[in-house]
């Protein structure tokens, strides 16, 4: 990013801390995908909030934005495991923000298995939490009674920008990791499991691109939107895994199970939009097959009469080119600070919550006046 690049973008931040500051400054923890541009949040979080430690998503840090953040912010290590175990998570949050008022932001659900034990064993308040991401908000609302407010931007409209450049993001990583092979997408038959935003900004992509795709949604609603957006529907999800060159995992959830791997055709790619924990039980994978490195990011399955290729671990594959997705993911960015103040008013029942509409017209305009130009 170059320096005026950065400069108008720490105007912007400031500017939406300004407009969206707390009347009572909050404590905070943050996880976050720490990518090169992801500084100028952090401190407009650090700005509005009292911020006890900033958790990176471990498979998207970038060094350099890591360095700048540790220079006046916590870093901690974030794993699945910290906020699964109940005594674990509580003497963690009490290690860094004992007896004080407090909000999680949130990337994937992570706070989602502790919450309840948070909210009654902290010797502070949490507040409640701001969620970032299809995933985690799926995590939050599946729970029978939440023990605080969540406020959730998964499902704003600020962020279909982001959503739909994310599912280029994942076409472009995933052609290129194919073409470093020597294999390309056309000729190849994709099948896309989940048509959310991401999934259908995926096949439409690849659609445009001359591919054939079917699409698969347990969701009878999609698979309606699909069939009418002119793609082939899968009737029999096993079939169309054996048909498929190409699998793209969008669900947020469990795509692939351990029995699902060997309906695979032979010499299929396989790549998902999320964390490997949360799209494929790679664990579950029968253990008769042999795991080798293929090419950088590449990791070839393979057993007698049977073999696939993994790309990147099973991990999101567009963070392998920094999954850029320019200045829309500002305004989301924004959304998450004005959750922040929501949170503070202390006036949200326990339950799933978004920010009111007059709050995204103030950051589409404000994000208008910075990047329209």
């Amino acid at each position: 990013m170059e320096q005026f690049e950065r400069a108008r973008l720490d105007s912007y931040f400031a500017r939406i801390a300004d407009t969206f500051a707390p009347t009572e400054r909050p404590s905070s923890f943050l996880i976050t995908h720490l990518l090169p541009e992801r500084p100028s949040f952090v401190r407009a979080v650090g700005t509005g909030t009292k911020l006890r430690a900033v958790l990176p998503k471990p498979k998207s840090i970038d060094p350099t934005a890591r360095r700048e953040i540790e220079k006046t912010t916590q870093c901690d290590t974030l794993s699945r495991e910290l906020f699964e175990d109940v005594d674990a998570a509580v003497d963690y949050v009490e290690s860094r923000a004992a007896g004080e008022a407090v909000v999680l932001c949130d990337v994937g659900g992570y706070f989602a298995p502790v919450l309840d034990a948070l909210c009654d064993r902290f010797s502070g308040r949490i507040l409640g939490v701001v969620e970032d991401t299809e995933n985690g908000h799926k995590r939050y609302a599946e729970r029978d009674k939440l023990p605080c407010p969540v406020v959730s931007v998964a499902r704003s409209p600020l962020k279909d920008p982001e959503d739909f450049l994310v599912g280029q993001s994942v076409v472009f990583s995933t052609e290129a990791l194919m073409r470093s092979r020597g294999d390309i997408l056309h000729g190849r038959p994709a099948l896309v499991i989940g048509f959310g935003k991401l999934g259908s900004s995926i096949a439409r992509l690849l659609h445009a691109k001359g591919v054939q795709v079917t699409v698969h949604d347990v969701d009878p609603v999609r698979r309606t939107q699909a069939l009418s957006q002119g793609f082939t529907v899968a009737r029999d999800r096993d079939a169309a895994l054996h048909g498929a060159g190409l699998v793209l995992c969008a669900t947020g959830a469990v795509s692939l199970r351990g029995e699902d791997f060997s309906s695979l055709r032979n010499g299929a790619y396989v790549a998902t939009v999320t964390s490997s924990e949360d799209e494929l039980d790679l664990a579950a994978l029968p253990d008769v097959y042999q795991r080798t490195p293929n090419g950088e990011h590449v990791t070839r399955y393979q057993t007698t009469g049977h073999y696939f290729y993994l790309l990147n671990g099973g991990n999101a594959v567009n963070f392998l080119h920094g999954a850029s997705v320019g200045p829309f993911i500002f305004l989301v960015q924004a959304e998450i600070l004005a959750g922040v103040r929501m949170l503070t008013r202390d006036d949200l029942g326990h339950g799933m919550h978004e920010v009111v509409a007059d709050d995204r017209a103030t950051i589409a305009a404000t994000w208008l006046n910075y990047y329209n130009r």
